[in-house]
């Protein structure tokens, strides 16, 4: 997403202008020794401070503002995707407003207004998203949610949008010119401490209503900040207008002025919705590709030269192609040391490209606002792609292949109408014709994949909670499997799983002998399947179950049992219903809850479960707030004194033990630790259980637990995680096993 407030063309590679045989440079040398007053040294420092806390201000919000509403709409990795969207059009609104106030209102009206504004703005203070504004139904929350974001953080969002452009373009008014890029530098440093500071000093050790509390504090400094520099402005004279404040851009350029930014956004949702997906929904994993992303506005704008073209293209080919071919399924579930740094490194290298041309395009000074406004409505243009259109539009995540087909192809058009471009307006040079060739080829490979995942799939769905796939496959049974029946062994049998994303949620037999067979992570010997069968031998169940999946678990239904299943995404209990067979042989009665199973549970009176299977998943870990101390106290309003809680703990990215062992130890209950081995030829899958006891003589009691039974690994290293508080940074895997 491009934040044009802190991107300030120097011009310096502006084609020279003159005017009444004077040079651009001379003009603005002799504005600057006209007496312009200056408000002196303390002047000075409150711009400077006024603009460094509106970067700063601006990128905290950002994480901080996600990580408060993503419980509320089941942790899915598209609520960050979401929030960008939002972020790009307030920015683009804050833009509007700095450019009309100069542009349409003289000095006492823009105080007027701007005060008036910085005012009001207070009122929507403190940002903390109500409670009044949990999504109260199940379904597609993306207009809730831009709603949502528009009461809590809107109006500030806007106005720090428009800081720094705002107060750029009245000191350089006032000053004369050139002065008001040292503030460049100043901007950018504050964005960037703001952005990598969070995941590492401000989410580990400080509650997310705290962090609330305190950037409403800093936000009312700005205003008051803010405030300052209008009054002292107000008497101040203004410079006068340049000669080529009249020049115009020919709209072919600015043309590239929208599609380069668009393109730069469109890859990092991209990246970051294909790394969410596939990890967890988590602002480390947000804020990195972002940093990477904001890192190549600073160099291809810094005035150093940093963009080489030269270099960058050459890596720009070795990028997209990695990138590419890691979108291979032979590629998924690599481990974070590879992943994160291609992606990121793959992004950093398209946008130093993007923006590099972009910047090689930047007007005179006197046209920053129209730069600005046309960076900012190509930034929204490319996230609304990735957030409204591609969910709309296609089966699968195929918005990361648009995006770098779509690089490709404006890098090759930017090239062929540089004129110090070695490819300005050629045809048939071999050297073009072998990077179009190039182009062409990286575009077949994307559109292959494309066709090849869809067709793969017997079924592919796309929700605001995912992209769900179903595959059939043939795979001989090796071994005999858990129950007698007539299939002979090593015959060829026909297994259908769902996945979402790259995560498997389900597996069945499609023989009429086999399918009900428990498989996958629920097979009879994980800590969901034994759980399940101890608490079956006192009689009838009530069985919880957070995740539906395929429905696996209600396969161990006996008549008189009732399971009830929690699931947040329509799609997902469509296709159970539809092409599973678990649920409609269950010899139990089966109820399904649509919604997010927590807002679910607080609705619903306590339900006396003998077992509660918490198995939801977004991307690979369970939603952060099905892990909190809430979360657990809820747990156990539901279940019975002697009922039994299993969490699945499975995870390729994340160590989730410590985290429910610390909860555990927090609730004083028993816990024990169930690992199962892999049996995939009878469709069995390693997992992890956690069962929490309302009473340990469950454990001891049942022969089959006792010998499963593994202690729990040491959780002092992590800190309970509350609704305020959770750090995923301590418990990533960096290497998988």
């Amino acid at each position: 997403m491009p934040f044009p407030p802190h991107i300030v063309p120097d011009g310096t590679n502006s084609p020279s202008l003159t005017v009444e045989g004077r040079s651009a440079e001379t003009l603005t040398a002799s504005q600057t020794s006209r007496g312009v007053p200056r408000h002196g040294r303390y002047g000075h420092y409150l711009y400077a401070l006024t603009i460094f806390l509106s970067a700063f201000l601006l990128f905290q919000v950002q994480p901080l503002i996600a990580k408060l509403i993503l419980p509320w709409f089941g942790g899915a990795a598209a609520v960050w995707t979401i929030c960008l969207l939002f972020f790009q059009v307030a920015l683009l609104l804050g833009y509007l407003y700095a450019h009309g106030l100069i542009r349409l209102f003289g000095v006492r009206q823009q105080t007027r207004i701007h005060l008036a504004l910085l005012a009001a703005s207070l009122l929507s203070l403190p940002i903390l998203p109500s409670a009044a504004c949990k999504p109260a139904a199940a379904g597609e929350p993306v207009l809730g949610m831009l709603l949502l974001l528009t009461v809590t953080v809107g109006a500030p969002y806007c106005l720090l949008a428009s800081t720094s452009p705002l107060l750029q373009a009245w000191y350089a008014r006032e000053h004369g010119g050139t002065d008001a890029y040292r503030f460049y530098a100043l901007s950018n440093a504050g964005a960037f401490l703001a952005l990598l500071s969070y995941p590492v000093l401000v989410e580990p050790y400080i509650s997310a209503h705290v962090q609330a509390a305190g950037w409403s504090a800093a936000y009312a400094l700005v205003c008051v900040a803010g405030a300052g520099v209008t009054l002292l402005r107000r008497s101040a004279s203004q410079a006068a207008p340049s000669p080529e404040a009249a020049l115009t851009t020919p709209w072919a350029v600015r043309w590239f002025w929208l599609a380069l930014p668009a393109c730069g956004t469109a890859l990092l949702l991209a990246v970051t919705n294909h790394l969410s997906e596939n990890v967890a929904a988590v602002p480390l994993l947000w804020v990195v590709p972002l940093s990477f992303y904001l890192f190549s506005f600073v160099l291809c704008f810094e005035g150093r030269r940093w963009y080489r073209r030269d270099l960058f293209l050459r890596l720009l080919a070795v990028a997209l192609g990695g990138m590419a071919y890691a979108l291979q399924p032979e590629f998924v579930n690599v481990s974070l040391i590879l992943l994160i740094p291609l992606y990121c490194l793959g992004l950093f290298i398209c946008c130093m490209v993007c923006h590099g041309e972009l910047a090689r395009l930047k007007p005179h000074p006197s046209q920053l606002t129209s730069f600005y406004l046309m960076v900012s409505l190509g930034g929204a243009l490319g996230g609304a792609f990735v957030a409204l259109v591609a969910p709309h539009i296609f089966s699968g995540y195929f918005e990361l292949h648009v995006a770098l087909g779509a690089c490709a192809v404006l890098v090759l058009a930017a090239l062929h109408r540089d004129p110090q471009s070695p490819f300005y307006r050629a045809r048939w040079q071999p050297a073009w014709l072998v990077v179009v060739g190039i182009a062409l080829l990286l575009n077949l490979g994307l559109l292959v994949g494309i066709r090849r995942q869809i067709a793969d799939a017997r079924v592919m769905v796309r929700s605001f909670y995912g992209v769900l796939r179903e595959n059939d496959f043939e795979a001989p049974l090796a071994a005999q499997p858990q129950e007698q029946t007539s299939t002979p062994e090593e015959a060829q049998v026909t297994r259908r799983k769902l996945l979402n994303g790259t995560i498997q949620h389900g597996l069945e037999f499609m023989t009429p002998d086999l399918r009900r067979l428990p498989t996958a992570y629920y097979g009879p010997h994980s800590g969901a399947g034994l759980a399940i069968r101890v608490a079956a031998q006192r009689g009838p169940l009530r069985v919880g179950v957070i995740g539906l999946g395929v429905g696996t678990l209600a396969t161990y239904g006996k008549p008189g049992d009732h399971y009830t299943f929690y699931e947040i995404n329509p799609q997902v209990i469509e296709l159970a219903q539809r092409d599973f067979y678990f649920l409609r042989d269950s010899a139990a009665k089966v109820d399904i809850v649509l919604g997010d199973a927590r807002l679910s549970l607080e609705q619903q009176p306590p339900q006396g479960f003998d077992v509660l299977a918490v198995d939801a998943f977004s991307g690979d870990a369970i939603p952060v707030h099905l892990l909190t101390r809430e979360a657990f106290e809820l747990y156990f309003l539901h279940l019975k004194p002697d009922g039994v809680l299993a969490v699945h703990v499975s995870n390729n990215y994340l160590n989730l033990r410590p985290v429910v062992a610390r909860a555990a130890a927090w609730l004083r209950k028993p816990a024990i630790l169930i690992v199962n081995e892999d049996d995939k030829a009878n469709g069995i899958y390693r997992s992890s259980w956690i069962l929490i006891a309302g009473n340990a003589d469950f454990f001891f009691e049942a022969p089959e637990i006792k010998s499963a039974a593994q202690p729990l690994p040491s959780a002092t290293h992590v800190k309970l995680w509350t609704d305020d508080y959770s750090n995923l940074f301590a418990i990533l895997k960096w290497r998988m096993r």
